[in-house]
């Protein structure tokens, strides 16, 4: 039995005031010492990348869509572990999604399966047995209309409902009111914030701008919503609903357990290396993801196409995840150095596996701008509208990370189109849609996100494509030494 202090933030609507919440508490407990482990109920990306910010681990998500109830507990200790050298968590925050009971059918889903509050904030929270911190956003009711609305929140369902804090406050009249109603059905209320614009983080077409775009800014807002926080909420009554957790009786998940051993026979003599994209066009990314291929038996290093004008060296595999290249194009295509070389390593047929803004990165162009050309012939552009929505997927072909027939489930996000929507051969097909996505050589990109936990074949296949690469450059290192060694020879 692990005890992990634990609390879930939710709210009864989006816009309620869960991000600024969430990452506030993160930041204030990290800024008193304490080790805090942060997560998000659902696929998005955004967020967790602040709440790496405020609490110096990575941000993790808790989908039982994406990768299934039986693994919500243990990737949630996995998290809340020790692990790479920092200490287990003292407290572990766990930010929601929508409102509290809205699910994946919320989300917009091509998979009828599970009911409509399934992958909720509640489901989440009833998995974790974590009580339920609700934030209400109450510049628009007086107490009694607040009060009611807790009340139906905190008698809809099963989930524990520990407290109340209010957001959006207009005054001390208003605080007043609105606390007393509330404490008096007997829930405490743990927090009051009036308007605080100055501690927000901006938004665009997808959302809240990304962390990892705004760097030093980013670092200041996080600042500024643990003051906030520490200013307006009880931390120590917080502190103290989340160590009433109970103990949670699974074992940690393990990347290594979840691929599977690799047998040494198999391995070459040098461990492939993978490059990741990273930095400010490419943001999208599930920690576990990147733990997989390095269990899977891969060296796994960084590059940014913004900046970086080779792959690392010895590449044997590149993996390109979702993120904003729309918001980098130009500086993306006048990266020609890098272009060239990946498309090259593309065409060659080597490992290259990209989400989303990969695709369109390594599409002909993307609003004119030039892009990779891997995938010859196609062109991205804006669209008018999101498309967005969970989505159960099927393996049109065989790949290097998946074999024809095989069930996947993903997400989609994005505001962008690509002409055409599919190649010769297609990488997937779901209800409702026809074939989409591109399977090319050693390539296969789309615009599907795919959480690697809930389908670890993904990072031992894709390892094991890039293992063949190394044998083979191995083969031919060999070859030219003996060559080399056999012409000294007859000189000789």
């Amino acid at each position: 039995m692990l005890d992990v202090p634990r609390l879930v933030v939710a709210a009864p609507s989006t816009g309620s005031g869960k991000t600024t919440v969430a990452t506030g508490l993160m930041a204030a407990f990290a800024g008193r010492g304490l080790a805090v482990s942060p997560h998000k109920v659902g696929p998005d990306y955004i967020d967790p990348g602040y709440h790496a910010l405020a609490t110096g681990r990575p941000g993790r998500n808790l989908d039982p869509w994406l990768t299934s109830e039986e693994l919500v507990v243990p990737l949630f200790l996995h998290g809340a572990d020790a692990l790479d050298g920092a200490d287990g968590a003292d407290i572990a925050v766990v930010e929601g999604v929508m409102g509290l009971y809205d699910g994946h059918a919320g989300l917009g889903s091509s998979d009828a399966a599970g009911g409509g509050d399934y992958a909720s904030t509640a489901h989440v929270a009833t998995l974790l047995d974590a009580p339920v911190v609700l934030v209400v956003d109450a510049s628009a009711a007086a107490g009694r209309s607040v009060a009611a609305l807790v009340h139906g929140f905190r008698s809809y369902g099963t989930v524990r409902v520990g407290g109340v804090i209010l957001n959006r406050l207009g005054s001390d009249g208003h605080e007043r009111m609105c606390r007393d109603a509330v404490e008096d059905l007997g829930l405490p209320v743990l927090g009051a914030l009036r308007h605080h614009d100055e501690a927000t983080a901006p938004s665009r077409h997808l959302g809240l701008v990304p962390a990892a775009e705004r760097r030093v800014d980013a670092v200041g807002t996080v600042r500024r919503l643990g003051e906030l926080i520490a200013a307006s909420c009880d931390l120590d009554a917080i502190l103290a609903l989340a160590r009433a957790a109970s103990p949670l009786t699974a074992a940690p998940w393990d990347p290594a357990e979840a691929v599977g051993a690799v047998e040494t026979a198999r391995k070459p003599a040098r461990r492939p290396r993978i490059a990741v994209a990273g930095g400010p066009a490419f943001t999208f990314g599930y920690a576990e993801n990147e733990e997989l291929l390095t269990a899977a038996g891969a060296e796994v290093v960084r590059f940014d196409p913004l900046r970086d004008e080779r792959l690392p060296e010895r590449t044997s595999g590149v993996v390109i995840g979702g993120g904003f290249p729309e918001m980098h194009a130009a500086e993306l295509s006048s990266n020609e150095p890098l272009r060239d070389e990946l498309s090259a390593f593309g065409k060659a047929s080597r490992p290259v596996y990209a989400e989303c803004a990969g695709l369109l990165y390594l599409a002909q162009e993307l609003d004119g701008a030039a892009m990779c050309g891997v995938l010859d012939e196609v062109k991205a552009t804006m669209a008018s509208r999101l498309t967005l929505g969970y989505r159960a997927a099927v393996a049109v072909a065989d790949s290097v990370v998946a074999r024809a027939g095989e069930r996947v489930r993903g997400h989609e996000f994005h505001s962008t189109v690509t002409e055409p929507v599919h190649g010769d051969t297609a990488a997937w097909q779901w209800a409702a849609s026809g074939p989409v996505g591109f399977v090319q050589g050693g390539c296969v990109a789309s615009y599907l996100h795919v959480h690697w936990a809930g389908s670890p074949w993904f990072a031992s296949r894709f390892v094991d494509a890039c293992r063949e690469g190394v044998r083979r450059e191995d083969v031919r290192r060999d070859d030219a030494y003996r060559d080399d060694a056999r012409g000294e020879g007859e000189r000789e």
